[in-house]
């Protein structure tokens, strides 16, 4: 690996005796960016652990899906606006209006009499979440000088640990012993004591803006339109994938997924910076990046707990432990590169993929009876460390690049990318799997899906390798780029 010659950021930069996060100037903020993003992770894990009750409790099993689709949706939209208006007027007041808007939708979620209002709370949760991440971004790039951010980007990695080792249990001894509507409620007050915590940074540094780019406009109307041909794949993926087996795919079906894709299209050209679609060097291709690694390591990990069940006859508690160790797998990564400020980010992103494609290829060994189920252990802890030294280098490496005035703009690009690359690869991965095998016989399935990540993912890490050789400007002409 080569060293980044990347230029050091605006800020003050601390004497080197000086802690990184926990400095006198920045120990609150760092307190409440890891307060505020746990609670955000709690959040993810109990909603999953507690839906399974609600939607019994209100008989309203066929709106399973909705609560995550309309999260998904909402948090897109939220994710562009913020960006934005942090570009406009700095991010302070994106993020001062989302933290409580999320604390308000616990709030709505945990008092809800039916599923409708659920729904709407979750559209509060899902605007609220994904403004708040972007503006934190942009708000790190303001607070912490540039050598310090992969270690800013690790502490939110492990923001996620605890909740990703606890919040099932916790969530589910919540619902049985006390009421699922705690799952929700017990997190609102905390929340407004993340967002004290950040307040006094936030009125510092983040209030001051910059006039936004011409045809900005365009992109809240940009992003209903990605949110609206995410939700329309998603749903036509999911009745494809159940028709695949009873004899034919419904017209309308089809006809929804066409006019999805049609929306989705435009919409991606404008919220997405361009170059993405063919990997650009620069801000392009680590967006592009973002998009193939969630992509890939969360497609294959939706068939993990399946083929360990039931291929080889694993509980529902066991065959999810793999998804923990991934997750702590994510956490030493991104703890490894945020000691490592100085490593060529392309290299070390690039290095993620090749770890990710390592262990969805390797999972392939595992579908099978005769595969040996242990290694599925050893394989997701590397594609957690894949993805916790890939994920934190995109965005350090997109904030190194993006000029002040983009910094929303790429955050927003960033999370939009992650998102998709989640909502498509997942999708089609369902509709091959329904294709190629049935729920009781899945290997055959799952073993042409993991081939195929594998490929996606290895032509990423070359890709993205490739680009590194263009030099360390290539792409930033992209954030003066006039919309």
């Amino acid at each position: 690996m080569t060293i980044d010659d990347g230029t050091s950021g605006t800020q003050h930069t601390p004497a080197a005796s000086e802690s990184a996060l926990w400095g006198p100037q920045r120990r609150n903020f760092t307190l409440g960016l890891i307060l505020v993003i746990t609670l955000a992770a709690f959040e993810a894990m109990g909603i999953g652990t507690a839906l399974p009750t609600i939607v019994r409790e209100w008989h309203a099993e066929q709106w399973y899906s909705w609560p995550f689709t309309i999260f998904m949706a909402a948090s897109a939209i939220g994710t562009v606006v913020a960006g934005r208006f942090s570009d406009r007027i700095g991010p302070a007041v994106p993020l001062l209006v989302a933290m409580p808007t999320f604390a308000a939708g616990l709030v709505l979620a945990g008092i809800a009499p039916d599923m409708s209002v659920l729904l709407v709370a979750r559209a509060l949760q899902g605007s609220g979440a994904g403004a708040q991440i972007v503006a934190l971004y942009v708000l790190i790039a303001r607070v912490y000088p540039e050598r310090d951010r992969p270690a800013a980007f690790g502490a939110l990695s492990a923001s996620w640990v605890v909740p990703a080792l606890v919040g099932p249990v916790v969530a589910g001894a919540l619902t049985e012993h006390v009421g699922w509507r705690w799952v929700f409620l017990g997190l609102a007050p905390l929340m407004l004591v993340g967002a004290a915590l950040l307040v006094p940074t936030v009125r510092r540094l983040g209030s001051a803006g910059e006039a936004a780019a011409p045809g900005s406009a365009r992109l809240p109307l940009a992003a209903v339109g990605a949110a609206a041909g995410t939700v329309g794949l998603n749903w036509a993926a999911q009745r494809i994938s159940g028709a695949e087996n009873s004899g034919g795919i419904p017209l309308p079906v089809l006809a929804v997924g066409l006019a999805a894709a049609l929306v989705l299209v435009p919409s991606l050209r404008v919220l997405l910076p361009r170059g993405t679609g063919t990997g650009r060097p620069g801000i392009p291709v680590m967006v592009l990046a973002r998009g193939l690694l969630a992509g890939v390591f969360f497609s294959a990990q939706a068939f993990v707990p399946l083929i360990l069940s039931v291929v080889h006859g694993y509980s529902p508690t066991a065959a999810g432990i793999p998804l923990t160790v991934g997750s702590l797998g994510w956490t030493v990564g991104a703890l490894w590169q945020s000691r490592r400020p100085d490593v060529r980010r392309e290299h070390v992103v690039a290095t993620g993929l090749g770890l990710v494609a390592v262990a969805v290829v390797g999972l392939v060994l595992i579908a099978p009876a005769w595969g040996p189920a242990w290694a599925v252990f050893l394989l997701w802890s590397v594609g957690g460390v894949g993805m916790g030294i890939g994920v934190a280098s995109t965005s350090v490496r997109v904030l190194a690049l993006s000029a002040a005035d983009r910094r929303g703009f790429h955050s927003s690009a960033l999370q939009i990318s992650d998102m998709l690359g989640q909502a498509l690869l997942v999708g089609l991965g369902g509709v091959l799997v329904a294709a190629l095998a049935t729920p009781d016989t899945p290997t055959a399935g799952v073993v042409a899906l993991n081939l195929a990540l594998g490929c996606i993912a290895l032509l990423g890490a070359v890709r993205v390798f490739r680009s590194a050789d263009t030099g360390t400007t290539a792409g930033a002409s992209d954030s003066a780029e006039q919309r």
